[in-house]
Formats: structure tokens, C-alpha cells, sequence
């Protein structure tokens, strides 16, 4: 089915060429049309074509080194896919099925040869394109990287969070405790001692003093460093819940593989069945 150029002004991809540029690729493109579950293209098919989605749905997947099916993409209205193949003329690294009635601009490497010979100027537009979604795909590879909890906080980390952090590793640590017991124990038997001439006698009141001082400071800085233990147990939750958002949504996609094929299995044996039948009353 031939294209109109309203169809390719819509497209992001072509939206900066112009009126004759636009009538050109339209007379070399062509639309067409997938049915639910049809496979565009399979992984290691030949490329030679790259699709641009009209209408419909279409999921890209891959295998990885599990051989499990990974869900790569879901292109929405205007977004190409099965163009890094078609222009390095390498196998699909990818597989391509229509979800629903999808239409599709079919666009090959001569399509685009054509156009870049007869208007130079046009491979000029379409790279601006691409250069837009390109720094857009490094951006937010960029964000999803720093999604890393520990890493996000200590770098947003203050100079007195960090000393937070520090008291309260120390204070909670056997060198903290086998250290202030040595102290102590080390002042009261000093004290003791020196009897009548002490600095601190029995009941060692500015002893008391010194750890009431002691506890006073240790115990809000010990808060503020469990209060950062509580925002990276709050992040920690909510990448999980991410991961199993997506495992959830992966295995309702492997359930509604399991039902397809249980009804292909059905209707196959419907066939059979009726098969069967004719036979006997042919006989």
C-alpha cells in the first residue's frame, strides 16, 4: 500500500523535510498491515527492511544468555524500530510481533539512498532527529543509572551526615565499647587511688557529669544517622517494588502465551475431532 506524506509529516523522524523531500520518500515507502500476533520480523532474519509504527501495537524482544524471552521495547505512534539492522545490513538482533491490528511504514536502506540523491539536504533533517533522541536515551541512561541507592544518598550526603554516619559506626562497634570500658575503669581505680587528694572521689560526680554530657550528644547524632538508614531502607523499597513490577508484568506475559497455546492446542483438536468424524461418516 503506497503512503501519503500527511502520514510521514507525522512521523518525528521525517517531521523536518520539507514538501518535496516528504513527496519523495512517500513514493518509495509503503504501508502495511500486521495482523494480532504476527510476527514482523524474528531475531537473525536478514534485514533488510526498518518499520515505523502507524497504528497498533507492536513488542520487541530479545533472548538473553538464560534463553529467556526479555521484553526490549513497545513503541508507541511514530517510533522506528528494526533501523540499526536495515542501515549496518546486519542480522535482526531482535524480534518484532504485532500485539493487534498494527500498520506499519515499511522503510528500507534504498528508500533512504534515493532520497539522500535527490535531496542531499534531507539526511541533514532526519540526523537532528536522531541526534534529539539519541542525547534523550543518554539521559535517561544517565538518570536510571543513579537509581543505585547507596550510591544516590552518598553522593546527596552533607559533610555532618557523614560524621553522623562515623559516630554511630563507631558507637556501635566493640573498639567503642572494649575502649570506654577501658577508660572508665582506668578513672575509677585512679580515683580511688588517690583517696582524699582525688580530683573526682567516690561517687565520682564529675564522671556523671562528662557521660550525661556524653549521652546527650551521642543520642540526636545517632538519630540523624538512623534516619538516613531509613530513607535508603525507603529507596531500597521502592526499586523493588520496580523489579517486581516488571517480573509481574513478565509473567503475565508468559501466562498469556501459556492460555494462546492452550487454545491453539484446543482448536487443534477440534480439527481432529471433526476430522475424525467425517471420516467415520465417509466410511
Amino acid at each position: 500500500m503506497t503512503c501519503s506524506p500527511e502520514i510521514l509529516k507525522r512521523v518525528p523522524l521525517f517531521s523536518l523535510l520539507d514538501e518535496e523531500e516528504t513527496a519523495v520518500l512517500a513514493g518509495q515507502v509503503e504501508l502495511k498491515t500486521f495482523a494480532p500476533r504476527q510476527r514482523i520480523y524474528k531475531m537473525s532474519d536478514p534485514s533488510g527492511q526498518g518499520y515505523v509504527l502507524v497504528s497498533g501495537r507492536v513488542r520487541i524482544t530479545t533472548v538473553d544468555e538464560d534463553h529467556q524471552e526479555v521484553i526490549v521495547d513497545e513503541p508507541g505512534y511514530g517510533e522506528f524500530f528494526g533501523f540499526a539492522s536495515m542501515l549496518e545490513q546486519t542480522p535482526h538482533q531482535t524480534t518484532a510481533i504485532a500485539l493487534e491490528e498494527t500498520v506499519v511504514l515499511e522503510v528500507d536502506r534504498n528508500d533512504i539512498a534515493v532520497l539522500l540523491q535527490r535531496k542531499p539536504l534531507a539526511g541533514m533533517d532526519m540526523l537532528t532527529v536522531l541526534g534529539r533522541q539519541f542525547h534523550g536515551a543518554q539521559q535517561l541512561v544517565r538518570i536510571r543509572a543513579n537509581r543505585h541507592p547507596n550510591e544516590l544518598i552518598e553522593a546527596e550526603a552533607t559533610f555532618g551526615e557523614r560524621i553522623a554516619d562515623g559516630v554511630a559506626r563507631f558507637g556501635g562497634s566493640w573498639a567503642f565499647i572494649i575502649t570506654f570500658g577501658t577508660v572508665l575503669i582506668v578513672y575509677t581505680a585512679i580515683n580511688r587511688k588517690l583517696g582524699g587528694s582525688a580530683w573526682d572521689p567516690y561517687p565520682f560526680i564529675l564522671l556523671n557529669l562528662f557521660l550525661s554530657m556524653l549521652a546527650a550528644i551521642q543520642a540526636p547524632v545517632i538519630m540523624m544517622s538512623q534516619n538516613r538508614q531509613d530513607t535508603r531502607d525507603r529507596l531500597r523499597s521502592e526499586l523493588d517494588y520496580e523489579v517486581n513490577r516488571r517480573a509481574a508484568a513478565d509473567i503475565q506475559g508468559l501466562s498469556r502465551k501459556v492460555n494462546l497455546l492452550g487454545d491453539k492446542i484446543g482448536d487443534l483438536e477440534d480439527l481432529l475431532r471433526r476430522s475424525a468424524l467425517e471420516a467415520e461418516h465417509g466410511s
